[in-house]
């Protein structure tokens, strides 16, 4: 975890603070395994957060809630500067990693802290901006995740997320092991956290949160290339048989070793086809103002 005195606007209370609730005590469904982490590390402001770039202002204060690795938060850090940036992720291990990575890249208006996402450790009203990509799937009450995003962003400010709708992904050639894989990777993430069909949902999650003003967008992620289809597939095929996916899919009794096996050959096959083609559908919202905000 970063040293306070790194941190050069004040010293900041680091509370350790438990994990999102899960299902499954503890769980998360992709787990830190090395193959999840590297594709989050991927991610960058402008291919999983180019909906919100256009209202990002210097001097903003953001939170940037499930940082990760923190690629998007550190991202973002440098789009508002000297406006202030903090990431927060449940895994402290997580937490140190994007800490680094933002020191190795002199990053200095950027924090990161183990923190809940029910329960955030901010008075009301701090932040301009509450980000979360990738977060509201993985969580089983996510209305009340977006109720706390509403307390902790100032009146005027924006919550942002985004959703992969796992139920929408689409693939050529029609392999039979990556539809193996999606049912059992569906019926997984369902039993151990949240909906992996979450994107769909997030205008109705906003709107049960008590946002009086929900603007949804869409946006995709396409791995067609050669370098993308052996990286993605060469990713899916380990996250298959070595992730906490492939021991949540085994200890749940939705899949044997053989069947990882399978999926893990269906992702390599996918990826070694000439016509190989995967689009990954995201929902994005952008949620501003409290039911008590709008005109009579």
């Amino acid at each position: 975890m970063a040293d306070c005195a790194a941190w050069p606007y004040g010293a900041r209370t680091r509370v350790s603070r438990p994990r999102y609730s899960r299902r499954v005590s503890g769980a998360y469904t992709h787990g830190h395994h090395e193959s999840v982490l590297r594709s989050h590390r991927w991610r960058t402001a402008e291919n999983s957060a180019g909906y919100l770039l256009p209202h990002l202002k210097q001097g903003m204060r953001v939170l940037d809630v499930g940082s990760g690795p923190g690629t998007i938060t550190i991202d973002l850090a440098g789009l508002v500067a000297p406006g202030l940036v903090t990431g927060i992720d449940a895994s402290p291990a997580i937490v140190e990693q994007a800490a680094s990575a933002a020191r190795e890249r002199g990053i200095g208006n950027v924090d990161f802290v183990v923190d809940d996402a029910y329960a955030l450790d901010a008075v009301d009203d701090t932040y301009d901006v509450v980000h979360a990509h990738q977060v509201l799937q993985h969580l089983d009450r996510p209305v009340d995740a977006l109720r706390e995003f509403r307390r902790v962003v100032r009146p005027d400010g924006i919550v942002a997320a985004r959703d992969v709708d796992y139920e929408g992904v689409i693939w050529y050639p029609l392999v039979p092991g990556l539809d193996e894989w999606r049912d059992v990777y569906l019926r997984v993430h369902r039993a151990v956290s949240g909906d992996p069909a979450a994107g769909r949902r997030l205008k109705a999650w906003a709107r049960a949160a008590g946002f009086a003003d929900v603007t949804s967008s869409v946006s995709t992620w396409l791995f067609e290339s050669p370098e993308d289809r052996a990286w993605w597939g060469g990713a899916w095929a380990e996250r298959a048989v070595s992730s906490d996916f492939a021991r949540h899919a085994v200890d749940l009794g939705f899949a044997d070793r053989a069947a990882l096996e399978r999926m893990a050959s269906g992702w390599n096959e996918w990826a070694a086809s000439e016509d190989g083609w995967l689009l990954m559908p995201h929902a994005e919202i952008l949620a501003r103002g409290t039911a008590d905000d709008s005109p009579a």
